[in-house]
């Protein structure tokens, strides 16, 4: 009987010893296929970084903002300062269409408005006043150099021409004159001159007549005298002496008062009708 049951014993010792490695084969085989479960996890954690590596070309945007500098027009800034200048240059004399010969003192930086804007300083000595003018507006004011020594012998051999006067009414001729010598044009106002000078033998001018007749000798004769390097009093001589020796006008047009303006009226030719033709020709 002990027998038996020490043989029921080992068999059973024996069974219980097969089932462990049973057991554990099934847990082993368990764990090993959760291990692959994670390891298809773990690449899904590892992939996401990627997306992350475009973020790096934002580097790229930086050479458009360094290449700004470069373009940055600092060669062309003289260039706008000569433009702008029109080459006028200090102590020079210039022509101010609508106050005649200036002088150019100075060129100076003013701030208007928060910005800065370059000057002009043109002196006008027998006027005694002082224009500021901006150098970028010097071409819409008609503002000029000096006339040439060859155009200046043009406006003295205008004057020994033949005076031409329309047959219009004295305000509108008045208005064309003053348009002339406020042109700038030595040309033009070598014309007035010559159109409203009177010698002693003929009759005296009105007032207005002889206002616009003292503007545009005073404009000549002042141009005259800074382009020759002379006097006012010696430039106003030659100019008179080439006066003289302009045709005379007509006896016939003496008689008939011409040239005493008449603001109600028209004025009569002075030199009759042919001087008419010849003005609506031109």
């Amino acid at each position: 009987m002990k027998g038996a049951k020490k043989a029921a014993a080992a068999k059973s010792s024996k069974n219980k010893r097969s089932v462990m490695p049973e057991k554990t084969a099934k847990t082993a085989a368990k764990a090993a296929a959760a291990k692959p479960a994670a390891a298809k996890v773990a690449p899904k954690t590892a992939a996401a970084p990627k997306p992350a590596a475009p973020k790096a070309a934002v580097p790229a945007a930086a050479p458009k903002v360094a290449a700004k500098p470069a373009a940055a027009p600092r060669v062309e800034e003289p260039k706008k300062v000569v433009t702008q200048r029109q080459g006028f240059k200090a102590n020079e004399f210039v022509v101010y269409p609508a106050h005649g010969v200036g002088q150019i003192l100075a060129i100076e930086e003013q701030e208007i408005a928060g910005a800065k804007l370059e000057l002009f300083v043109i002196n006008f000595m027998k006027d005694k006043m002082t224009l500021r003018v901006p150098t970028a507006k010097v071409a819409n004011v008609g503002m000029r150099k000096l006339s040439e020594p060859a155009l200046v012998k043009k406006a003295l051999e205008t004057l020994k021409g033949r005076a031409r006067v329309k047959r219009t009414m004295w305000s509108r001729r008045a208005q064309e004159y003053e348009a002339k010598i406020n042109s700038g044009d030595i040309v033009a106002i070598a014309e007035v001159v010559r159109d409203l000078y009177r010698s002693e033998s003929q009759p005296e001018q009105s007032y207005s007549e002889r206002q616009l007749y003292e503007a545009a000798l005073d404009r000549l004769s002042r141009e005259i005298a800074v382009v020759q390097h002379s006097t006012e009093t010696e430039a106003i001589k030659e100019i008179e002496g080439q006066l003289a020796k302009s045709p005379r006008r007509g006896a016939k047009a003496e008689l008939e008062g011409e040239g005493e303006g008449d603001a109600d009226g028209e004025d009569a030719d002075t030199d009759g009708d042919d001087t008419a033709v010849e003005d609506e020709a031109a």
